[in-house]
């Protein structure tokens, strides 16, 4: 059990042998930055043995010190520059005098900008990859000197060895699918004692765990990806970090992190922040409480923590050429603080997209996150974009339910007709999955026709698709009895596997199929600006059956569902007239058929029909 007194105790003891050691300095961050930013002002967190008690000195043409900090912990010392847009690019020399003017050097660098930030948005389709189970492709590097746990395939929630370089060797076959985006989770060093494969325990912020790679192999991903013209999404955690963090055992300040007398888990409980009536306690613990064991609450109220974390964001930005974050568990910091960040962002990228893990699936507590909501209590927290949780639990639901008012389809189409509530409501990711739910086709009890269903679901309506990887191969796991189930090595990504389902040759007709036809329906809409920008136009459905369109000035496409297990249904193209009598003819995209008039349009039992229209 981790508690106040713990962390207090060792950071005390720790400061005390300080004082009898010299001076040095373990680390500064960041330790380099660009010149031309917006904001000229930058941070630097300098740690060491009595940095704090130090006075920096700088000699760096178009670089001043606006302000020194100094902390609880001797050990930190906090300067605050101004980078002048005439500073020039160099590695240059810290210098800091202790007390006996002993000098202690420390290197900083400072770099052109080269970033031109293109955010994902509704023309991309995300692939989710946890690179840990994706694939290996550097063995080398299974076990690292210093890394607390070690390679272990056989554990389902030990270390597998997949790692950044495997992904790098499977991008043609993530492109083949028509996926235009990777989010990976997060990539961070997680030098925990186990269970941390997930990388979301950071213990440091400005490093790539070396299990997975390096920094610069990150960065050729990235560069590897903008050839291709995909983009690359960074998942970030301003939640918590890690508990063997470096800072845990010498905090800067008490106040660093959220501490209880003894253990003091979150409620999880993100409606509160909402809720006008909601009690402060239960605000507190949401905010304030650990979201796991392993897992310190970061305390965003600190001015330090938050600009650190801020800066980490930006420093990525810059040095990956990001065009996306997916940021965790968003409801539960301070909300003031993670506005702030957004907004500072927002400022430095217009172009960039945000997209926050706020797991609310009801939508009139979920669009109060999207930036610009007329939220009554003034609140603005500025995030753009939001993950439709709502959406997934109505497609969840639905295809395994007859039909209803408010039953099967029809809670699709009121998790949509909901969209009044948020200021942008084509800014959502939309999916079926992702790596914290049980897979799609184990929830749709294996039925291949509803998983097509789904899969069309999310190719077709409003939003951002996102899709998890192994669902191509119809990968099962129930997630609520143990994420690992969920988590599975894709067959093929390591050198021994007897199976290697990148291959047709490697996969059964079934999972072909699902290749196939994902493949087929999200190159068609990769090459299709309707389905990515287009106003689409819905009809509550009837008989098992939900009719939408996606249309704009020249295009138009007609999307069937039919979630009948043995009936046929033909529509009433009559109702349909508004879009329909505007066309001659159509073609399925999925079947080839080709539709010369709209008098009649039939669909099979438990299948779709995405028709393009002429």
């Amino acid at each position: 059990m981790r508690t106040k007194l713990f962390f207090i105790g060792i950071a005390a003891a720790i400061t005390q042998i300080a004082f009898t050691q010299k001076t040095e300095i373990k680390r500064l961050e960041p330790s380099s930055w660009w010149i031309g930013m917006k904001n000229p002002e930058l941070m630097l967190m300098v740690y060491g043995n009595q940095i704090g008690q130090s006075e920096p000195q700088i000699s760096i043409p178009g670089v001043t010190i606006k302000k020194i900090q100094r902390v609880q912990n001797p050990n930190y010392l906090f300067i605050f520059l101004h980078i002048d847009s005439s500073a020039r690019p160099g590695t240059y020399t810290f210098t800091f005098l202790d007390k006996k003017k002993k000098r202690i050097n420390s290197n900083f660098t400072l770099l052109n900008r080269s970033s031109k930030v293109e955010g994902f948005n509704q023309s991309d389709a995300i692939y989710l990859i946890m690179p840990d189970r994706f694939a290996n492709g550097d063995t080398t590097n299974d076990n690292v000197i210093g890394m607390r746990e070690k390679y272990n395939r056989r554990e389902p929630y030990g270390r597998h060895g997949g790692d950044l370089q495997g992904i790098i060797n499977h991008l043609d076959y993530i492109q083949s699918l028509g996926m235009t985006a990777l989010w990976l989770t997060p990539v961070l060093e997680n030098n925990q004692q186990h269970s941390s494969y997930h990388g979301y325990s950071i213990t440091d912020y400005y490093r790539v765990d070396p299990r997975l790679g390096s920094n610069e192999l990150y960065k050729k991903l990235a560069d590897e990806l903008h050839k291709r013209g995909m983009k690359l999404i960074m998942d970030m955690v301003f939640n918590h970090c890690g508990s063997y963090h470096w800072w845990m055992n010498d905090l800067p300040s008490e106040d660093w992190i959220h501490q209880f007398p003894t253990y003091t888990s979150s409620n999880y409980r993100p409606s509160v922040m909402s809720d006008p009536h909601a009690a402060q306690a239960d605000i507190f613990k949401n905010t304030h409480g650990w979201f796991d064991r392993t897992m310190p609450d970061m305390n965003l109220s600190n001015p330090l923590v938050l600009k650190y974390l801020i800066q980490n964001s930006i420093w990525w930005i810059e040095y990956l050429n990001l065009n996306g974050i997916r940021v965790d568990t968003y409801p539960y910091p301070e909300k003031e603080g993670m506005a702030e960040w957004m907004k500072t962002l927002a400022e430095e990228y217009p172009q960039l997209n945000i997209v926050g893990e706020v797991w609310i699936t009801n939508n009139a507590q979920l669009s109060y996150w999207q930036k610009d909501a007329p939220n009554r209590d003034g609140f603005n927290t500025h995030l753009p974009t939001l993950m439709d949780f709502p959406l997934t639990d109505a497609i969840q639901k639905a295809l395994n339910e007859d039909d209803g008012y408010d039953r099967g389809l029809a809670r699709i189409y009121y998790a949509i007709a909901e969209d009044f509530l948020y200021p942008y409501p084509n800014n959502k990711v939309i999916f079926a999955e992702n790596h914290d739910w049980a897979r799609i086709y184990e929830f749709l009890g294996k039925d291949f026709n509803k998983m097509k269903i789904a899969v069309t679901l999310v190719a077709t309506l409003r939003g951002i698709p996102q899709f998890y990887y192994g669902s191509e191969l119809l990968m099962t796991g129930n997630g609520w009895q143990s994420h690992a189930e969920i988590r599975k090595d894709f067959p093929g990504g390591w050198p021994n596997d007897s199976i290697n389902a990148f291959t047709p040759k490697g996969r059964t007709p079934l999972q072909n199929e699902m290749v196939n036809y994902i493949s087929q329906l999200f190159q068609y809409r990769k090459s299709n600006p309707v389905l990515q920008f287009g106003k689409m136009i819905h009809f509550v459905p009837e008989n098992n059956t939900y009719v939408y369109f996606r249309i704009d000035t020249a295009n138009a496409v007609m999307v069937v569902i039919n979630n009948h297990p043995t009936e046929s249904r033909s529509l009433d193209v009559v109702r349909m007239k508004e879009i329909l009598g505007k066309y001659n003819s159509g073609k399925d995209i999925i079947s080839q058929e080709l539709f010369t008039d709209f008098s009649t349009i039939s669909v099979a039992p438990r299948s779709c029909r995405v028709i393009e229209l002429h």
